[in-house]
Formats: C-alpha cells, sequence, structure tokens
C-alpha cells in the first residue's frame, strides 16, 4: 500500500534512485519498488541463501535484472559504503511468546525468517542502529515490526516513528527519516 502511493506524503515528491530492500525474503517489496520507480536501482540483501535464491527467480520473473541485484548479506555487512535514499525492511520481528502460539501454517515458514527474540526486536535494534551511515541525509526507513510496534516504541521512546494507517489493513509498519534517526539516539534504546 505504501508503494502504490510512491511513500507519499513522507517522501514529500522526492524520487528515490537508490533503493534497499533489507531482509528482502523473496524480493516481492524491493521488486515493487522497482516497479513503482522504474529509473531506480535497488538491491535485494538477505542473510538467507535459500531466500535469496528464489529472489533471483522472481528478478527474473518481472524482467527487472537490468536494475535489481540480490546480495547476501547479514543486515548492512555486504553493503559497507553503500547509501540509499529508500530502505523498505520487513526482518524477523516475532516475539517469543507470538512464536509459541503461532498457527501451524506459520510453522512451515523458516524460522529465520520469524523469530527475533523475547521482544521481537533483536534485529531491528541492529537495524536502527546500522541504517543511519546507509542512508542518504534525506532518506527514509519504512521498517514493518507488526505485533512488536509497543515494544519498539518502549525500547525507543526517543525516536519519532510515523505510524501510517493503511486502508486496506495491517498494522505495524515504522516511517522513520535519516535526520530523525541520526538525531534521535538510536545507539541507546531505553
Amino acid at each position: 500500500e505504501l508503494l502504490a502511493s510512491g511513500c507519499e506524503p513522507w517522501l514529500d515528491g522526492r524520487v528515490p534512485r537508490r533503493i534497499l530492500d533489507l531482509c528482502c525474503g523473496s524480493g516481492c517489496i524491493g521488486i515493487a519498488a522497482a516497479l513503482t520507480w522504474p529509473d531506480a536501482e535497488v538491491a535485494l540483501a538477505d542473510v538467507s541463501p535459500e531466500a535469496l535464491a528464489v529472489a533471483r527467480i522472481n528478478v527474473a520473473l518481472h524482467d527487472v535484472a537490468a536494475r535489481v541485484r540480490v546480495v547476501e548479506s547479514d543486515l548492512f555487512t555486504a553493503l559497507a559504503g553503500e547509501r540509499f535514499d529508500l530502505i523498505l525492511c520487513n526482518p524477523p520481528y516475532v516475539d517469543a511468546a507470538d512464536m509459541a502460539a503461532l498457527p501451524a501454517e506459520y510453522r512451515h515458514e523458516p524460522q529465520l525468517g520469524l523469530a527475533a527474540g523475547t521482544d521481537g526486536l533483536d534485529l531491528v535494534r541492529r537495524i536502527l542502529v546500522d541504517a543511519v551511515p546507509h542512508l542518504d541525509c534525506n532518506g527514509l526507513l519504512v521498517l514493518e515490526v507488526g505485533n512488536s510496534a509497543d515494544a519498539l516504541e518502549q525500547a525507543f521512546p526517543q525516536l519519532a516513528f510515523v505510524w501510517p494507517d493503511l486502508a486496506h489493513g495491517g498494522h505495524g509498519v515504522a516511517l522513520i527519516h535519516a535526520a530523525e534517526l541520526a538525531g534521535g539516539g538510536a545507539t541507546q534504546p531505553a
């Protein structure tokens, strides 16, 4: 839904030239971004070689290989020195209580793509700290945290996350601009 609106009004009319789909899984979010902004270069990054194999298939199926590259990376480790106008991230964010109560159909998913510690923020904490040097000064981080939204607000009360209303359902998607993230003390959770 955010991509369908061009991430407006949060991009304030800017057209992203470099986009990162971090924790990309099958690559569907990054590929949708590439289709939304046909002049953008997109990187799909994930730690899972199996997920990246599926992402490569999807890149080929959507004929975006000229602008979309697939990178095996533990978060930002293989992206040293790279900066992006827009980082889209749907990391693992399921907390321990929700993992224990998952319905059977979710148990077919790799735990690597779901589990994120006691409060669901194990990777999110790292992302918020490490995203700063990878975001352009006017960049935007879009971060899905689902049911871990309250935990995120409690862990980082100094950060002014924007929680867009999604007309077609869903919750737990936080947006934060680079300047807010850099100046808001992401390195020091409460």
